[in-house]
């Protein structure tokens, strides 16, 4: 007979289990998909098992991008932009936000706690409201189709900045005062102390940083013209069209498995870390 503490934790499990099936289904449908010809999936007869044709559509839209109904920017290169773009501004979030909320905790300048309000007053004005003068300067700046222009304008973070200021106030003003004493000065407080303490939480936010730059759509869309700027959310949205004609699912999938393999990779490779940034409060 069950015990009634394993009765409990049953239905807590069931729950977990059709959860994630229901968040797995249209992952493996999509798997299933890029292993079928077009045709197949077309006329709504795709099984529910893989197909023969797995290792030539992912070859056609990693190579070439071209199918029967598309001709799409090779996901080689999609997937070079949208890397270039997710790194370019997880590193950079991090570095100016880690460098900002640093400033304003360890130093004492005029005008500190109005700077940093003004930084957080931008928390609440949302991407749409700002992106037309921010289009406005990169064009003028001559960044239009570029990855500068992809990059630079989504590189500084409000949230991170608050963040960081959060964590830097609980280090202890005993390090401050040891660090005065051996000599140190502010940048190798930073480096020496303030840096190693932060890991954790650096590691947390690259995690999240990364996929934000990786699904970036709004901005690409804008900023880009031609194909060789293209990002993969992008490349998607183009072989989806307009549905007025009948679209090369098949490769349409494999392109989507390609697009999410990256921020998978990352999270899989840095949930210990991630999960540690998230909960760990020993300094």
């Amino acid at each position: 007979m069950a015990s009634p503490r394993r009765s409990t934790d049953l239905l807590p499990h069931l729950v977990l289990v059709l959860g994630v099936a229901i968040f797995a289904f249209p992952i493996y449908f999509a798997v299933i998909g890029s292993t079928w010809d077009a045709s197949t999936i077309g006329r709504g007869q795709m099984p529910l098992f893989p197909g023969p044709l797995a290792a030539e559509n992912y070859w056609t839209v990693w190579s070439s991008g071209e199918g029967t109904r598309i001709r799409s920017t090779p996901v080689a290169t999609l997937m070079f932009n949208s890397l270039v773009m997710a790194l370019v501004i997880c590193f950079g979030k991090i570095t100016i936000s880690l460098l900002s909320a640093y400033a304003v905790v360890f130093f004492s300048f005029p005008l500190r706690m109005v700077f940093f309000w003004m930084i957080f007053v931008t928390l609440m004005l949302p991407v749409e409201v700002r992106i037309i003068p921010t289009y406005e300067v990169i064009v003028n700046l001559g960044m239009f189709d570029s990855f500068a222009g992809l990059t630079v304008p989504l590189i500084a973070s409000a949230t991170a900045t608050l963040l960081f200021r959060q964590f830097f106030l609980t280090i202890p003003d005993e390090l401050v005062e040891a660090s005065k004493i051996d000599g140190a000065g502010p940048l190798r407080f930073f480096w020496d102390t303030v840096l190693p303490l932060s890991r954790t939480n650096i590691a947390a936010l690259a995690v999240i940083l990364f996929i934000y730059g990786w699904n970036q759509y709004l901005w690409p869309l804008l900023i880009t013209k031609s194909r060789s700027m293209e990002t993969i959310v992008i490349g998607i949205t183009k072989m989806i069209g307009t549905g007025e004609v009948q679209n090369d699912w098949n490769l349409i999938m494999a392109t989507t498995i390609f697009a999410m393999l990256p921020p998978v990779l990352v999270v899989v490779f840095m949930q210990r870390w991630f999960v540690k940034g998230l909960v760990d409060t020993e300094k």
